[in-house]
Order: structure tokens, then C-alpha cells, then sequence
């Protein structure tokens, strides 16, 4: 089979490469994205390495340009991305770019500062002319005077002083002036006030007032105003909230106690004159000072922008750049040096069908780096299991990932992915089903694949948003397949649509059909016309009441075993395709033969059964009565009736399930109805009872075939282990990589482990195979649930506002209507498409893929500059 269904075909290669050229050849290689290199040098210390100088410089580099990137993305500049990727520099390049770098930082780090010391003085300036201007209130309501030495002015002395701080605060004031002021009250004597001002954070002003207090024993006097405007921090760029202060003292005690406290609540002092005079020519020098550093702070932002503007234009080529220079020696540091130091040598998985593709771009290497040497690959012989490499497009990746998600495939193991494609939108639409929110689904997937590539060039970090722009494909799938079910289903928001007509006539009128709950069809009847509708389940079941949802169950329960029987089967047919390609002769003879055979002529049987009951038994086979007094059926004007059925009439159809069960049980079945037939048809009874004999038998060779061949091969060669037999009965892998289904992996395992392991495996899948079919019931289960929920949505919201009448009427469906689509696409679009999601995700994990999946491989990894760039700075750092 192709790569498609199966993981490419890997080699192991040496490759021989020249020092002068070896930098260009992986740089080729990064650029092809098809070579993954082992490292030669585990135990060699990352410092210790032959190129770990250039890798710091390279680390050196990406810090640099991680700060112009803050610095550009703090100013809201943007950053030109071509989405082209530029080659990788050559060696010597490293020096102009780190050039470069070196003095764009300088640069910017310079203004930086300058901007800052700008601001820094702005800001200093803009507080004194706040302390210049709020203070003047405070200097005319306290200052000082002389007085003259009539005692008559002791009393208007006193009042003045009163108003330094309120007129509410006469205590404060005489506590302020003490007995010291008592005494300087006296005739030709002066009292003096000394004072600080400055600025404060305005939530540190409560705190602030109550230090003063307490540290002064309120021997001081303070007023405060608050400052309107915020004021930029010139550190950090925010906005504080700031208030004025003037502190009024006596004596040089206070003084220095109250500049302590400043100190420790960070609070700004500032000189402020007493003098009128003084104070509006220093307003008038700050007034000209601002402006002047508002004129330099202006140019300086003026040049600062335009360095990030033009850095803004290269960052995101540098960044690629660096990147993947630094990839570049991250790989060279895989490889080993020959003894004459002149010679790399590396290894690397390459895919077989490329190595011609990579032979190229080696001698496009060398040709680049104008080396006369040739590189070297040569394929090595290996017993060491390949990784896992399954090429994958924009469509089948997301489908990849899922099976990935679960395990990665063993080398060359059959890949469940393409076939997943079908099967998984289409288990979750018959869960799922409904026109409309299928249709919802497909436009919102099919916008996103109209829109992929604007949508992928944005690069969010929202995880959600990214999942689901990730599986755009398996959400548009998702969305037909489930419109086509909802067809089936005949179901559009828990309605109906009738396209073809219905195959039914009503007998009743129309308040009955609305009004009476206890309404059934009956296809016995001659309400029926006898031939079913074209395409999916008659609209007339919408007014059925009573039957609706036992027909619907009844419907969904049988074709979700169906499927899921079916579906079971093709998982262990996949399991045939591995073992014949692993030549596991005993694998197929003694496990995929048995349990193929266990599951069809047991569970397929019951599907055949099911397809038997829907051909054979039919309402339409119409009953025969006779009148009788012996016999009892039901009672209807006095007289007694008894029914004689038609054989294959509905009323003789058996229950699939007690069928089964007394098959598995060896019951012998109950005595059928008069005039109905035991059996469904003729032997059936031996069929059944040969069907579970050889199904019961196919347990022992599943338990003890396989184990038993293995033990009479070590016997045979006469060797307790042997490395040679085994392969021959069991089957070896070609090219040592069977990933765990070749038969080679029991030659070092004790015979006691092969049994256990043996057993383990045959009861998992005997007593799998009941629940796994059973399992499936989960489609019938939230198909059901789903349209249950659909419809109370429609019942008791939508349909309230559509009958409402009136002008208002209109209003209030509009209204009705807002809130029933919020609930529509949160409930039952959005909670419910995530439920189907994930129980189809584990139908396919669980049910499908453990009949022939081991998932036990590892994912190849190669050396690629497109991942490295995508993830960033974290994919150059793995290689470390």
C-alpha cells in the first residue's frame, strides 16, 4: 500500500560532510525539512561543544532583538511580516547582523535614558510648579508679621494666627503655639515658623498625616491639596495620582523629624521662598524650563520612534534569521569530527523515497559554500525500529493529529487516519444529526477554510480559537455529514420537512391531531399507504405522540449495533493487512482468524438477525379474527374475540435481543403466540447452536495457539531462548522494524510471560467484543438526547413567542428569537457537538483502533526551519 495508508518507509543514513561546507548543507537540509539527526555526542556536556560559542552569540543576538520587539510593541508600532522566509545568513553575515544589533541597542538604550532623566526632570518641574501655585493659598492665609509693641494688638496677633490653620482649629493653633508662642507674643519680639513642602502619593497621604501626628506629638501643623491631573512615572511609564504638601514646625528638633518621615514615605521635598516675590519669579523660571524640556522631550520621542519604525521593518526577518543560524549550529553539535578534524560525520533518519531530494540539496550546499569535496550518504544496516513518519496536507493533518493523539502508529503500521476521514464525521453526525445545526456547523467550518490563510497569519495565543481553526476540515466534515443525517432523520430544529409527501392519511381532523396526546400510528391500518417514504423517516411521526419516540428508539438502536458491528469487523480486517505485511504467520492463523470468526457468527449474526426481522415481519401482514368463547384476546360489546396472527405479522416478531441471549444461553426459546412461528426461519435453532459452538471454540485457540507454536519452535531448536526459529514461525519484520507486530519480539520473553501476555489479550477481546458492541449504543443514546433537547428548546421557548398575536407579538418573537439561537448554538451546537466530538473520538480509540492498533511508535522529528520558526524560540531550543 501506499504512504497513505501505511507510514513511510525510513532508512538510516551516515552522512560525511566537509567543515567548510557542512554549515550550507544543513542550512539545505533545514530548508527541505527531511533529515532527522541523531546526536553522536549524548555524553558530551552541551558547554563543551564544538560550536557553542556561535550558539551564544546567536542566544546574544535573539535577546537584542527581544528587546526591540518590547520596545516597538510598548510604542503600538507595526511590524511588517512578508510572510517570506529569508535563506539562512552565511557565517560571516553573523558579524554585520551582530553589528547591527549592537548599535540599534546602544541607540535605543541611550534615548531610553535620556528620555527617562528628561522625563525624570519634567516631572520634578511640573511637582514644583504644583507646590508654587497650590501653596500661594496656604503663604497668604499664614504668613508671619511683625507686630508693634502696643498691647492693644495682642488680640489681632493671635487671630492671625489662627487663620494659618483654621478657623475650626483653635485648639491645634494654641497647641501649636505652645507657651513659647505665648511668650514671642509679647511687645517687639517676632515669631517665626519654619515650614517644608512636597509632594506625596496620594494613597499614602492618610498615613502620612497620622506619622506627623504621632511622631510630633502634634506639635506640627500640615495642609494638603491634591494635584488634579495624573503625573507619568518616568520608571515605569504609569499614571500616580499625587497631592501637595506644606508642613509648618518650630525649631530644628521637628525640622529633622519631619524630613525623616518624608524620607521614609518617599515623599518629594522641594525649596519653596517665602517671599511673594521669590515665588513668582521661581514659577516664572519653571514655566520656561518645562516648556524648553517639552520642546527636547518632543525630539527625543521623535527619534526614538523613528529607530523603532525602521527596526520595526526587518524584526521579523532578523528573528528568522538569527533562529535559524542558531538552529544551524544547535545541529552541527549533534555531529562528530573525524581524526583530522577536517570532516563532519552525522546520522539521520531520512525517508527512502527522498533521498535523492536530499542528495540534491547536499550538493546545492556545497556548490554555495564553494567547497570541492562531495558530502557522502551512505545507508546503514539496523535492527533499531525507525520513527514514524506519515506525510500528512492542510487537510488529512488534522485527522492525523487525532490518531496521533492516542498513540503514534509502530513503523510501517497500518494508519487508521485516511479511513478516518469518513467514518468519524459520519458516527458523529448519527449522533448529532439535524439539518439545521449541522448546517450551522458546516458554514462556521467553511468560513474558516474560505478565510484560512488571513485567519493563519494573525497567530493568536487563544487556545480555543486555535484548536478549532486547527480542525476547520473535521468541523465542516462534521457539519455535512451531519445535515445528511439530519435528511435521514427528517429532523431541522426538531422539525420536520415534508419534500416528497407524506405515505400517510389522516383520519382525524385537526384539533385532534394537535390536541390529543394519546394519537399512534398504526401501519396496519389503512391510514398507510403501504410504500414507504423516498428518502429518510416520514414528517408524519411529528404528530404521533404516543409511538413517536418508541418507533424513533427502536429506529436508532438497531443501526447504531449495526454500525457498530460493522465497524468492529473492519477493525479486525485491518489487523489482517499487519500481520501479512509483518509475515506474522502465527498471528493470523491463531488471532485474526479466531476472532474474526468469534465476532461475525456471533454479533454479525445478530445484525443479520435484525435485517431478517425488518424483511420478513411487517404491520402490513394483516391479522385474521375468528370469534371464539374459549380462547381470551380482548373484550369489545360484550363479546370475546381471539386473534389468530399471520406468521410473519408484527405481532409475531421476536425480540432480537432475548434471541441472542437464549442463543448465547442455549435456552430453549418461549412458546411463540398462536398462529406465530418460534423461529424466524427454518433451522435456525441449529444454526444457532453451531454458530456459538465454533464461536465458543475460537476462545481456547486464541488463549493457547499462538503460545503453544512458539513453545514447540524452541523446542524444536533444541534452545532455550533462540534468536533464529522464533523469526521463522512468528515472522520478522522486514528491515528490523516490525514495531511490535512481528513475532520476533517473544524471543527473549519466558514462555509463563507469553501465556499471561496470551491471556491477558483473549479475555480483553472476548469480553470486549460484548461491551465495545454495546458500547455503541451511545450513538442511539445522544442522537435520541439530542433531538429531545432540540425540541423542549423549540416547545417552551420559540414556540411561546410565535403565538403570541398582536403588534406586540412581534416584539416579543423577535426577543424570544434572540434568546432560543443563544441556546441553540451554546446548548445544542457548541456543549452537544462536544459531547458527540468526544464520544466518537473514544468509539474510534477504544472500539476501532484496539482491534488492530498498537500505537507504540515514536514520530519522526526532522530538522526543519518551518517548524523551528513557527514555534518560536522554544523550537530552536529543543535541539539543546
Amino acid at each position: 500500500m501506499g504512504s497513505l495508508f501505511r507510514s513511510e518507509e525510513m532508512a538510516l543514513c551516515q552522512l560525511f560532510l566537509q567543515s567548510e561546507a557542512a554549515y550550507a548543507c544543513v542550512s539545505e537540509l533545514g530548508e527541505l525539512g527531511l533529515v532527522q539527526f541523531r546526536d553522536l555526542n549524548p555524553d558530551v556536556n552541551a558547554f563543551q561543544r564544538k560550536f557553542v560559542n556561535e550558539v551564544r552569540r546567536c542566544d546574544e543576538m535573539e535577546r537584542k532583538l527581544r528587546y526591540l520587539e518590547k520596545e516597538i510593541k510598548k510604542d503600538g508600532i507595526p511590524m511588517l511580516d512578508t510572510g517570506e522566509s529569508p535563506e539562512a545568513p552565511q557565517p560571516r553575515e553573523m558579524i554585520d547582523l551582530e553589528a547591527t544589533f549592537e548599535k540599534l541597542e546602544n541607540e535605543l538604550r541611550e534615548v531610553n535614558q535620556n528620555a527617562e532623566a528628561l522625563k525624570r526632570n519634567f516631572l520634578e518641574l511640573t511637582e514644583l510648579k504644583h507646590i508654587l501655585r497650590k501653596t500661594q493659598v496656604f503663604f497668604d492665609e499664614s504668613v508671619p508679621m511683625v507686630y508693634k509693641s502696643s498691647t492693644s494688638h495682642s488680640s489681632n496677633k493671635y487671630r492671625r494666627y489662627l487663620q494659618m490653620a483654621d478657623n475650626q482649629n483653635e485648639d491645634e493653633q494654641a497647641q501649636l503655639l505652645g507657651e513659647e508662642g505665648v511668650r514671642a507674643s509679647q511687645p517687639g519680639q517676632n515669631l517665626k515658623l519654619g515650614f517644608v513642602a512636597g509632594v506625596i502619593s496620594r494613597e499614602k497621604l492618610p498615613a502620612f498625616e497620622r506619622m506627623l501626628w504621632r511622631a510630633c506629638r502634634g506639635n506640627v501643623f500640615l495642609r494638603q491639596a491634591m494635584i488634579e491631573s495624573p503625573l507619568e512615572d518616568p520608571t515605569n511609564g504609569d499614571q500616580v495620582y499625587k497631592s501637595v504638601f506644606i508642613i509648618f514646625f518650630q525649631g530644628d528638633q521637628l525640622k529633622t523629624r519631619v524630613k525623616k518621615i518624608c524620607e521614609g514615605f518617599r515623599a518629594t521635598l522641594y525649596p519653596c521662598p517665602e517671599a511673594p516675590a521669590d515665588r513668582r519669579e521661581m514659577a516664572m523660571g519653571v514655566m520656561t524650563r518645562i516648556e524648553d524640556l517639552n520642546t527636547v522631550l518632543g525630539q527625543t520621542q521623535d527619534h526614538r520612534h523613528r529607530v523603532l519604525v525602521a527596526a520595526a521593518k526587518n524584526l521579523k526577518n532578523w528573528f528568522v534569521k538569527v533562529r535559524k543560524i542558531k538552529a544551524i549550529y544547535h545541529t552541527l553539535n549533534l555531529f562528530n569530527l573525524d581524526v583530522t578534524q577536517k570532516c563532519l560525520i552525522a546520522e539521520c533518519w531520512v525517508p527512502l523515497l527522498d533521498i535523492e531530494t536530499i542528495q540534491l540539496a547536499l550538493r546545492r550546499g556545497t556548490e554555495r559554500s564553494g567547497s570541492s569535496v562531495p558530502p557522502i550518504l551512505n545507508r546503514m544496516q539496523t535492527f533499531e525500529n525507525p520513527p514514524t513518519y506519515n506525510r500528512t496536507n492542510k487537510f488529512t493533518k488534522a485527522f492525523q493529529a487525532l490518531i496521533d493523539a492516542y498513540g503514534v502508529a509502530s513503523y510501517r503500521e497500518m494508519n487508521p487516519a485516511p479511513y478516518t476521514i469518513i467514518t468519524f464525521p459520519f458516527l458523529f453526525a448519527v449522533m448529532f444529526g439535524d439539518l439545521g445545526h449541522g448546517a450551522i456547523m458546516a458554514l462556521f467550518g467553511l468560513w474558516m477554510i474560505r478565510k484560512e490563510k488571513g485567519l493563519a497569519a494573525q497567530k493568536t495565543d487563544n487556545e480555543i480559537w486555535n484548536i478549532f481553526f486547527g480542525g476547520r476540515y473535521i468541523i465542516f466534515l462534521m457539519g455535512v455529514f451531519s445535515m445528511y443525517t439530519g435528511l435521514i432523520y427528517n429532523d431541522i430544529f426538531s422539525k420536520s420537512l415534508n419534500i416528497f409527501g407524506s405515505h400517510w392519511h389522516m383520519s382525524y381532523n385537526k384539533s385532534t391531531v394537535w390536541n390529543n396526546k394519546l394519537l399512534q400510528l398504526n401501519p396496519s391500518t389503512n391510514d398507510y399507504e403501504g410504500t414507504p417514504y423516498p428518502f429518510g423517516i416520514d414528517p408524519i411521526w411529528q404528530v404521533a405522540n404516543a409511538n413517536k419516540i418508541i418507533f424513533h428508539n427502536a429506529y436508532k438502536m438497531k443501526i447504531s449495533i449495526i454500525f457498530g458491528v460493522c465497524h468492529m469487523i473492519f477493525g479486525v480486517v485491518m489487523s489482517w493487512h499487519n500481520h501479512t505485511y509483518f509475515r506474522n504467520r502465527l498471528s493470523l492463523i491463531y488471532e485474526f482468524i479466531p476472532q474474526l470468526v468469534f465476532l461475525v457468527l456471533l454479533f454479525f449474526y445478530m445484525v443479520l438477525l435484525m435485517f431478517i426481522k425488518w424483511n420478513r415481519f411487517a404491520a402490513t401482514n394483516k391479522s385474521k379474527f375468528k370469534m371464539s368463547i374459549v380462547s381470551k384476546c380482548y373484550f369489545h360489546n360484550h363479546y370475546q374475540y381471539s386473534c389468530l396472527a399471520v406468521p410473519f405479522s408484527e405481532s409475531c416478531a421476536p425480540s432480537i435481543l432475548i434471541t441472542f441471549i437464549d442463543m448465547v444461553l442455549f435456552n430453549t426459546p418461549k412458546k411463540a403466540p398462536e398462529g406465530c412461528e418460534v423461529y424466524m426461519f427454518w433451522g435456525q435453532h441449529y444454526v444457532q447452536v453451531l454458530f456459538v459452538i465454533i464461536a465458543m471454540g475460537c476462545i481456547p485457540v486464541m488463549l493457547l495457539g499462538k503460545p503453544i507454536k512458539i513453545m514447540q519452535a524452541r523446542k524444536l531448536a533444541n534452545v532455550q531462548p533462540i534468536t533464529g526459529a522464533d523469526a521463522e514461525v512468528g515472522g520478522m519484520s522486514n528491515g528490523g522494524g516490525g514495531g511490535g507486530h512481528g513475532g520476533g519480539h517473544h524471543d527473549e520473553e519466558e514462555m509463563s510471560e507469553i501465556f499471561i501476555h496470551q491471556g491477558i489479550h483473549t479475555i480483553e477481546y472476548v469480553l470486549g467484543s460484548v461491551s465495545h458492541t454495546a458500547s455503541y449504543l451511545r450513538l442511539w443514546a445522544l442522537s435520541l438526547a439530542h433531538a429531545q433537547l432540540a425540541e423542549v428548546l423549540w416547545t417552551m421557548v420559540l414556540s411561546v413567542g410565535l403565538n403570541k398575536e398582536g403588534w406586540y407579538g412581534g416584539i416579543f418573537v423577535t426577543v424570544v428569537f434572540a434568546v432560543w439561537a443563544v441556546l441553540t448554538i451554546g446548548i445544542l451546537v457548541l456543549m452537544e457537538g462536544l459531547s458527540a466530538f468526544l464520544h466518537t473520538l473514544r468509539l474510534h480509540w477504544v472500539e476501532f483502533q484496539s482491534k488492530f492498533y498498537l500505537g507504540q511508535g515514536y514520530a519522526f522529528q526532522p530538522f526543519s526551519f518551518d517548524s523551528i520558526i513557527e514555534n518560536g524560540s522554544s523550537g530552536s531550543g529543543d535541539a539543546e
